[in-house]
């Protein structure tokens, strides 16, 4: 251990904390070869023979570990061990083991390395399967991502799917657009719109009450929203109040008709709609909503004919005070035994969400609402019932509402619009899109299995949250990512807050002074530091964050610099451990002590492509000894894949 205490590094340590900021498409392209025959009697040239190359250019960053082989017809290659002899000098040359996986319809070959090959080791590999003689041609088995790029001229104002602080939707459909999943959405009904019809399925109108309904006979198979509108004095309302048309503007958030060149995309664009109407006049009572869960999950309700199109998600963007009680637990209960994920708003209180149901129900995906900072919505509910958060937005920033489908009618329908909207009821239909997209992805997932997901797929509020906002923000191109999809390796820094320069925004730390501003910032003014006390003393600095499945490799890169008074050439008294903790294993990747003391910022660089596919927690742990201080100043941290 140390042998006494220093002051030079304490006192660096209390200027470092008086300074210290508070806590706060892939284009892909073969290459044919293109060649000129004359004819052998001098006469014109001969049409243009189009001959492909017997081996297909790689993309440049692209790594594969399947390839396409298309053999010449002849008895060796008629049997398995015989069409092996074309690849194995290449198997052999480039270190990989080859096994054959299946005929393709085209009657190629498809054969997997059990390492992936990129650049020239990859076209090497399939050189010398060409040299074998034995083949036609070869060609990697390269990735196609789906070039969904709405075309829908409003897509640029819906900042929720795509901006900084949206859902970062994008990146989903390229693993998924909801083809095959039907979403329920229990609320007002819906009115006919051009960015929307081609998505809707019959319905049903459940209101029981006539006189609220104003359609005259209470339940019935329209699902029609004929309008919430009240004068004053109804509905406990001293002022009158327009029609809300919430319904068809949840359902625009869920699945707008999307690259249609009209109006806005939709979460889950190519899922379907059941409207299941409720809402009427001074909201909707308990019975009808419990008997609409059920019978949108498929299950009987006497004397209405079955749902022909049972959903697999249930939106409810509804609520009201009160414990869950007896009915709605029943009632989500038996949706989710029939397989339905049941999301619903967190409620526009700001209170605890526990007070208020079907948010405080068992068994349902509570959300909380964001505004455009990624901060809590001023009006959401928040607290211990909230599962996750996604966007709701926040009226009174410009664009900063939730921009989807409505009716411009004031009372009774009119004709189609768009409007800004804010509220929870806003931020359940993103993560009901969302879960669309997951059972698209994979049909088998069970409730319970797409809630976790769900809650492991979100990412740090980014502008912090102290209130109780769930697991996170939703991240619809990380959730994808942990269902194994085929999503591109993603671009950029995993990380977020990378260099510190919002504080703890992103971080968790045992010590609020572990987030500091000065000179000692390798860039930007802020950096991290831990330890440097000259006592025992422990620091633990954590980022939770998924690896993709598809990615090829994972790399951490940190920039450290060692600050000691420990004067021993060979005994590290205090440490500085990486770790990384997953599925309840903490493991140690890298150590450093007082022994790797230097004057400025030195990189380090640790592999983490164990963890693909993995939803894991890193950590830098700093723990020094009794006496004489080490202080470990982190900056500039990456977590990066190809």
């Amino acid at each position: 251990m140390g042998r006494s205490a220093s002051a030079s590094i304490r006192r660096h340590r209390i200027l470092a904390l008086s300074l210290a900021a508070a806590v706060g498409t892939l284009a892909f392209a073969s290459s044919p070869v293109f060649a000129t025959t004359e004819a052998g009697d001098g006469s014109a040239p001969a049409p243009a023979a189009v001959q492909s190359s017997p081996v297909q250019d790689v993309v440049a960053g692209e790594a594969y570990t399947k390839f396409i082989v298309d053999y010449k017809e002849s008895a060796a290659n008629a049997t398995p061990n015989g069409r092996a002899n074309a690849w194995g000098k290449a198997a052999k040359s480039q270190g990989v083991t080859v096994k054959e996986v299946r005929t393709l319809a085209t009657g190629g070959t498809l054969i997997e390395a059990d390492k992936a090959l990129s650049g020239q080791t990859a076209e090497d590999f399939m050189a010398e399967i060409a040299a074998s003689g034995s083949v036609e041609s070869v060609e990697p088995d390269a990735r196609m991502a789906v070039a969904l790029t709405p075309n829908d001229p409003r897509y640029g104002e819906q900042w929720d799917l795509t901006a900084t602080n949206g859902m970062r939707i994008p990146g989903a459909w390229d693993v998924a657009t909801g083809t095959g999943v039907t979403v329920a959405v229990i609320d007002t009904g819906i009115t006919a719109h051009p960015d929307l019809d081609a998505n809707v399925l019959p319905g049903y109108d459940f209101v029981s009450d006539a006189t609220a309904a104003r359609d005259g006979n209470g339940r019935d198979a329209s699902a029609q929203d004929q309008g919430d509108w009240y004068t004053a004095g109804e509905c406990g309302q001293t002022t009158a109040g327009n029609s809300s048309w919430h319904g068809t503007h949840v359902a625009g958030t869920v699945a707008a008709v999307t690259g249609n060149a009209t109006g806005v995309a939709g979460v889950a664009p190519n899922a379907k709609v059941v409207p299941v109407r409720v809402l009427a006049k001074c909201g909707g009572s308990l019975s009808d909503i419990a008997d609409a869960i059920i019978w949108s999950a498929g299950g009987t309700v006497s004397g209405i004919p079955a749902n022909a199109n049972p959903a697999k998600v249930i939106n409810m963007s509804l609520g009201g005070s009160g414990a869950c009680g007896s009915t709605y637990q029943a009632a989500i209960d038996s949706a989710v035994s029939r397989g339905a994920t049941v999301v619903v708003a967190a409620g526009n209180s700001n209170q605890d969400a526990s007070g208020f149901r079907p948010a405080n129900c068992t068994s349902v995906v509570s959300v909380a609402a964001s505004n455009p900072s990624g901060t809590l919505s001023y009006y959401s509910n928040y607290g211990a019932s909230v599962d996750l958060t996604a966007p709701g937005g926040d009226v009174r920033v410009t664009g900063g509402g939730i921009l989807s489908t409505i009716n411009t009618g004031t009372t009774t329908p009119s004709s189609a619009g768009y409007a800004n909207y804010q509220g929870t009821s806003m931020a359940a239909p993103h993560v009901a899109g969302l879960a669309a997209l997951m059972k698209s992805k994979t049909s088998s997932l069970t409730p319970a299995q797409v809630e976790s997901t769900l809650k492991q797929g979100t990412r740090a509020m980014p502008g912090g949250c102290t209130t109780g906002c769930g697991a996170g923000l939703s991240d619809a191109t990380k959730t994808m990512g942990l269902l194994g999809g085929t999503t591109p390796p993603p671009s950029g820094n995993l990380l977020l807050n990378p260099g510190f320069e919002e504080g703890a925004v992103s971080w968790t730390s045992d010590h609020a002074d572990t987030f500091e501003t000065g000179t000692n910032a390798r860039t930007g003014s802020r950096f991290a530091g831990l330890n440097g006390w000259g006592q025992a003393t422990s620091y633990k600095l954590d980022q939770a964050f998924a690896v993709p499945s598809t990615v090829s490799a994972a790399s951490l890169s940190f920039y450290l610099k060692v600050q000691s008074d420990e004067t021993t050439a060979s005994s590290a008294y205090d440490t500085l451990k990486v770790q990384v903790i997953s599925g309840g294993t903490t493991t140690t990747l890298a150590t450093y002590s007082n022994l790797n003391e230097s004057t400025g910022y030195v990189q380090k660089q640790l592999d983490l492509s164990a963890y693909k596919g993995t939803s894991v927690t890193l950590r830098f742990l700093g723990v020094e000894d009794s006496s004489l201080s080490t202080y470990f100043f982190l900056d500039d941290t990456s977590v990066t894949t190809s």
